[in-house]
């Protein structure tokens, strides 16, 4: 039993341009791939852009509303003339403020101070070279 080979068909594609033709079409369709995520992005870094805005313009209300509460407390402790002089009640209001960034210093600082080398990361690096060498 001999097998004969037989000649490709004129209707058939060859192999050679099955290649050419899946190389073509992965191309096309990385390509598109490519337009889309940057297109996403587009949007998505549209959206967070236009959200930190929004957080900026809110942030900056806050801080003049904060500058008007502190007039607000300063005149409510000088209460009409009948309590502390107006200077006074301005510093009062200024040390309270003082006090408080004070305390969030303070409180920062104890946070940074516990902020340490990121162990596992170094401990993984140094399994690298070992794991290279083919030891586990």
């Amino acid at each position: 039993m001999a097998t004969q080979h037989q000649p490709p068909q004129a209707d058939e594609p060859t192999i050679g341009k099955l290649v050419n033709d899946a190389s073509r079409d992965i191309s096309t369709l990385i390509s598109k791939e490519i337009q889309l995520a940057k297109s996403e992005l587009k949007v998505s870094i549209k959206f967070g852009a236009t959200g930190a805005a929004m957080f900026a313009a809110a942030a900056f209300v806050g801080v003049l509303a904060i500058i008007m509460l502190s007039v607000a407390f300063a005149y409510l402790i000088h209460w009409n003339g009948d309590g502390l002089d107006l200077h006074w009640a301005f510093l009062i209001v200024t040390v309270v403020y003082l006090a408080i960034a004070g305390l969030l210093v303070f409180i920062g600082i104890k946070k940074v101070k516990k902020v340490g080398p990121p162990e596992k990361a170094i401990g993984q690096g140094r399994e690298i070279p070992r794991a290279l060498k083919g030891k586990s």
